[in-house]
């Protein structure tokens, strides 16, 4: 590999996106590969520059950030047959979960850009956008809306205190649900659809899913008790809350996803309000691991 562009949210992960990026390109450059580093103003202007760099022919478009800085860099890539790069440096950073990339030690995950063979996987779509991880529809959304209006705290935290805040109107939603041409009305507290097993920093609830077998993993939460709920919680992390009644679970290719005032997020990225149709797009994105 000769040229790589390395894309960065200096800001991510409370500053050490830019600090990660430095020593990442110190280790790529040391390994002779012509490192061009670029960073956005804005989610806008980055999603330019990744684009600009795929259609300039770079061999890998590698992003240094979390999550956020990886759905950027996916819009640009996917179908393109670039390979992404993913230099760890935010708060969740659940796509380099999946490939087991260090996510305290940008010099190790620039040893895996220079070593890694491109993985071909899958995506989820939704009209042009696509996202990596789990699109989040119902509880977890509404919590996403609350944290992206607080200011403090940073990191998990802020999102663990918007979880409890919404638990004081934590009601059904009605859904109606399009399951490969099966429709399906009911109440849940969420839906979830994931083209990964993880969000939000390793919360599994999309437990399974496997990223390059052309499905998507649906799964639903039905009503359950607040404290039913609390209790439930910690499991995420561990996957373990598949055995709870309340856990449902489909695999299909594509899915339509209907409720009143919610706003959907994909890679902790607001998304679109819905209905969405989702659709699984095998094969799109490769990734160096």
């Amino acid at each position: 590999m000769d040229w790589i562009t390395l894309l960065t949210n200096p800001t991510s992960g409370k500053g050490r996106g830019a600090r990660f990026r430095d020593a990442a390109a110190a280790r790529l450059r040391a390994a002779g590969v012509d490192v061009t580093t670029v960073e956005g103003r804005d989610a806008d202007e980055a999603l330019d520059l990744a684009r600009a760099a795929v259609a300039g022919d770079t061999e890998a478009l590698v992003l240094c950030g979390g999550d956020g800085m990886v759905h950027i860099g996916v819009q640009a890539a996917a179908g393109t047959g670039t390979p992404i790069g993913i230099i760890p440096s935010g708060t969740g950073n659940d796509v380099a979960r999946y490939f087991d990339i260090p996510r305290k030690d940008p010099v190790a995950a620039a040893e895996r850009v220079l070593a890694g063979t491109p993985r071909t996987i899958d995506l989820a779509r939704s009209g042009t956008q696509y996202f990596t991880t789990v699109l989040a529809a119902g509880f977890d959304a509404i919590v996403n809306e609350r944290a992206n209006r607080m200011t403090w705290p940073k990191g998990q935290m802020r999102y663990n205190i918007a979880t409890l805040a919404e638990l004081r109107i934590f009601e059904p939603i009605p859904y109606t649900l399009d399951l490969d041409g099966e429709t399906r009305t009911l109440a849940a507290m969420l839906v979830a659809v994931g083209n990964g097993p993880s969000f939000g920093g390793g919360l599994r609830i999309t437990e399974g899913a496997v990223l390059d077998d052309g499905f998507l993993d649906v799964v639903i939460i039905k009503p359950m008790s607040k404290p039913g709920l609390i209790r439930t919680y910690p499991k995420l992390f561990k996957g373990t809350h598949v055995t709870h009644p309340a856990y449902e679970h489909h695999r299909v290719r594509s899915v339509t996803v209907a409720a009143p005032n919610i706003v959907s997020y994909a890679d902790g990225e607001r998304f679109g309000a819905l209905p969405l149709t989702v659709e699984c797009a095998p094969g799109a994105l490769r990734v160096l691991a």
